[in-house]
């Protein structure tokens, strides 16, 4: 499987979600907080089901938060390649980004 070549990255770059970057932070940190609590129930040998409706919750907490992250690839950095002066260079980078993102959608499904 062929991986799309990262640009390097800096204290400086800007990605798409820095703007939201405190909201991420805080879902994350919430999210983290519930698996703890599964880990709990699972120690407190709680019932079997009220576990997995905790995963769930989880598992559908991550995926709104890659859907979010998702967004941002695309608004940003496909946006970003888009708007490249350079045809040639514009070409290349909008499919790099537009596969990245392909391929992210396809690790979040499988």
């Amino acid at each position: 499987m062929e991986t799309a070549e990262a640009l390097p990255t800096t204290d400086a770059t800007v990605h798409g979600y820095t703007s939201n970057k405190a909201a991420y932070l805080r879902r994350l940190k919430r999210i983290e907080g519930q698996v703890r609590g599964i880990a709990r129930m699972v120690d407190d040998d709680k019932y079997c089901i009220d576990i997995l409706t905790q995963v769930s919750a989880v598992t559908k907490a991550l995926h709104a938060v890659s859907l979010g992250l998702l967004e941002e690839h695309i608004g940003h950095c496909v946006v970003g390649a888009a708007n490249e002066p350079d045809p040639a260079l514009r070409a290349e980078g909008i499919d790099a980004k537009v596969k990245e993102a392909s391929d992210a959608i396809g690790r979040l499904l499988r």
